[in-house]
């Protein structure tokens, strides 16, 4: 306090990234964004209005949600952060495979002196190993494959392996194209059929409207909506693996312990890629991906916002709408934001 801009803390580092004007880059990213203000920026607004004002003028470059992407882009059938990483990549692998625009990531060479801080996973793509079918195959968590997260943990004696997960969706995806074809051509030849003996097609319209999609596709919930769990913190169970990734608490702690355990004792229940930087990682992979997917072969530099149907639109949990990050006419920026702005651009 006071001498703010003096002090090596992590509060200063926070004003060093609303002095960057960079975008700012979340996977459901609500949570965080609360938390990030409240600890590192100053107290917490009365309203949600005034929030979104601040945030918008603390990053004018833009507020991106990957989770929102997900749902909402490109239409993935679950959107919990190692799904939706894992899934990017299989579809980044298969366009590399056909020749077409992809991405590529370069790692950076750490010096000895750093090395030591770095911990890697190993994320690529598994050829054969899951994809073998055979008597013993382990069934698939329902719930985890659903939401990422499970009661159960390491104890669970189900499948928490991502990859065999979108194995499944894609089956079951495969599945429901061919029905619809083949419910399709069934139609157009009984139209044809009508056609030739003149007679009316009835009902035609609402089976239209039933084998139509209104918007993201989504699995079946493992949940009765009327006995949601709430965790500690007063959060449904279900998001709490989604709610975390970029915040390092007492939870998430546990959680790393718990992805340990399991690469240690080997069930094949825990992905173990629940870390602060491997999260990072995936959330920009993913925020890579669906730009290159938005903006095709454009690999100029462009106006702001450099991807705005994700601009400024955090996910909301079981709404069908984002939280918009915008200053509207009816609401003020907060006084301590005022002033914290003023602390930013003076000392910047």
């Amino acid at each position: 306090q006071g001498n703010e801009n003096q002090s090596r803390s992590v509060r200063t580092f926070f004003l060093e990234l609303i002095r960057a004007k960079k975008p700012l880059i979340l996977h459901n990213g609500l949570i965080d964004l609360v938390f990030l203000y409240q600890c590192f920026y100053a107290h917490l607004p009365d309203n949600l209005s005034t929030f979104t004002a601040d945030l918008s003028e603390m990053f004018p470059a833009g507020i991106y949600d990957t989770k929102y992407a997900s749902e909402f882009e490109t239409r993935f059938v679950a959107s919990y952060l190692e799904y939706a990483y894992k899934k990017c990549k299989r579809e980044n692998c298969k366009l590399k495979d056909s020749g077409s625009q992809h991405l590529t990531v370069e790692f950076c060479n750490y010096p000895a002196t750093t090395s030591r801080y770095i911990d890697y996973r190993y994320c690529s793509l598994e050829e054969e190993s899951h994809n073998v079918g055979g008597g013993n195959k382990v069934p698939i968590c329902e719930k985890f494959s659903a939401y990422g997260w499970c009661p159960k943990g390491v104890t669970c004696p189900q499948s928490h392996n991502i990859d065999l997960i979108i194995d499944e969706d894609d089956r079951l995806w495969e599945e429901k194209r061919k029905k619809r074809k083949h419910k399709w051509k069934r139609r157009k030849n009984a139209e044809e059929r009508a056609k030739v003996l003149e007679q009316e097609s009835t009902g035609k319209e609402m089976e239209l409207a039933q084998n139509g999609e209104e918007g993201p596709p989504r699995k079946q919930s493992c949940y009765e909506p009327a006995e949601v769990t709430l965790g500690s913190e007063g959060r449904p169970l279900e998001d709490s693996m989604d709610v975390e990734p970029e915040v390092t608490t007492d939870t998430s702690a546990q959680q790393d312990l718990a992805s340990s355990e399991a690469e240690s004792h080997g069930p094949s229940s825990q992905a173990g890629t629940h870390r602060a930087g491997f999260d990072a990682f995936m959330t920009g992979f993913i925020m890579a991906y669906v730009w290159m997917l938005k903006k095709g072969k454009t690999t100029e530099a462009e106006a702001e916002p450099w991807l705005p149907d994700c601009h400024n639109k955090l996910y909301l949990s079981g709404k069908s709408v984002p939280l918009q990050i915008v200053k509207s006419l009816f609401s003020k920026s907060s006084k301590a934001h005022s002033q914290k702005m003023k602390l930013v651009w003076a000392s910047g």
